[in-house]
């Protein structure tokens, strides 16, 4: 991926200064968000080098099939900087949702952004795009999404698609997809795509996202949906509050319940936690003072493929990974219970067997895990 092309914009902290932020609030930004994207301390320094010496990065945000949900939780995130960071200081240079421009003006400014920073500019996409009858189910200035799409995307250093309907294809894609909708990766076959799926994301994933690309000068890891690792490596309930109700096999059986209130694992009711990746139960929404668990309502999993076709949300799945098998929540429950010792005595053999295999394994010298344990 190329580097940026020098401009005589401002960098990042002056034009934080320049509207008023103290040196304080924007130290207190740069290591808030080094943590939140799972660096270790010693990298706030780089960090706050990066947005003190790099200029402001191009990005051109494109919208085609979406409620526009997505910006909606870009400019209400309550960390004041986070918005501006994305909505001012990368030099957000179209985005014909939050632009003061229209018609041919906004045009204009998009095309000759595009044309002087080919090459270096971030594409986001945020919506799906249909393909049915020649894509004529979204439509801007009499073009279909599709060709704007491809000409957005030609000059682009890498493509964000921010929200489920990007990555995925939302709900427009959903069964029956009357317009033949599909997500951005499905048109865009020769450019780097990082996947930034929610319904929508948190305000603080979209601009760790590009805070990394600013740090680094390289999009962040991946995983094998193209998801950034940072923000999507661990399931909704390895971190839930309700876990440790999950795990002693304590459950609300209705959302009215005496264990609904009591703050009971939600699996019953639909939760979909144990099968989605999202940091939702480690940053929360609005500066971290709930997320939908905690309010009360199961997570339906909507930064997870189809999750609008993966059955009714309030249905309780019938099967989640668990101490390295398949188990229910019932089984769990009636294991802490004492109902099924041997149930338990069964986990147990399993969780053996599969340590014993980890133990085999040879290491580089031929010998054995097992072997290496014992000689220390």
């Amino acid at each position: 991926m190329g580097k940026l092309q020098k401009n005589t914009k401002k960098t990042y902290y002056e034009d934080i200064s320049a509207k008023g932020y103290s040196r304080r609030d924007f130290v207190k930004f740069a290591t808030y968000m080094t943590a939140f994207m799972g660096l270790e301390h010693s990298m706030v320094g780089q960090v706050v080098k990066a947005m003190e010496t790099k200029k402001r990065l191009p990005v051109i945000w494109e919208h085609f099939q979406e409620c526009t949900g997505c910006s909606e939780s870009f400019i209400r995130s309550d960390h004041p900087l986070v918005a501006d960071v994305v909505l001012d200081h990368i030099s957000l240079d179209y985005t014909d949702t939050l632009m003061a421009a229209a018609g041919h003006n906004a045009e204009e400014a998009k095309h000759k952004s595009m044309k002087e920073n080919y090459g270096n500019y971030i594409l986001v996409v945020e919506g799906a795009i249909p393909t049915k009858d020649d894509g004529v189910y979204c439509t801007i200035a009499g073009r279909t999404a599709v060709d704007i799409l491809k000409e957005s995307a030609a000059g682009a250093a890498a493509i964000l698609t921010f929200g489920s309907c990007a990555a995925w294809g939302g709900v427009q894609a959903a069964h029956p997809n009357p317009t033949g909708s599909v997500p951005v990766s499905d048109i865009i076959k020769n450019k780097p795509i990082i996947n930034i799926p929610g319904c929508p994301p948190i305000s603080e994933v979209m601009t760790g996202v590009v805070l990394h690309y600013l740090t680094f000068g390289t999009l962040p890891e991946v995983d094998d949906m193209g998801r950034p690792k940072q923000f999507y490596g661990k399931r909704i309930h390895d971190s839930c509050y309700r876990r440790p109700h999950f795990d002693a096999g304590q459950f609300a059986e209705s959302y009215d319940s005496e264990e609904a209130k009591k703050g009971y694992c939600l699996y019953k009711l639909g939760c979909r936690g144990p099968v989605s990746y999202n940091a939702c139960s480690t940053t929360g929404w609005n500066n971290g003072v709930s997320f939908p668990i905690q309010s009360g309502y199961p997570c339906i999993g909507c930064s997870e493929p189809d999750f609008w076709d993966n059955g009714p949300f309030v249905k309780r799945l019938t099967n989640i990974p668990e101490l390295g098998i398949e188990a229910t929540a019932d089984d769990i429950g009636k294991v802490v219970l004492g109902a099924t010792v041997a149930g338990a005595a069964v986990h147990a053999v399993a969780t053996n067997i599969a340590k014993r295999r980890e133990l085999k394994d040879t290491s580089k010298h031929g010998k054995s895990n097992l072997e290496h344990l014992k000689e220390e």
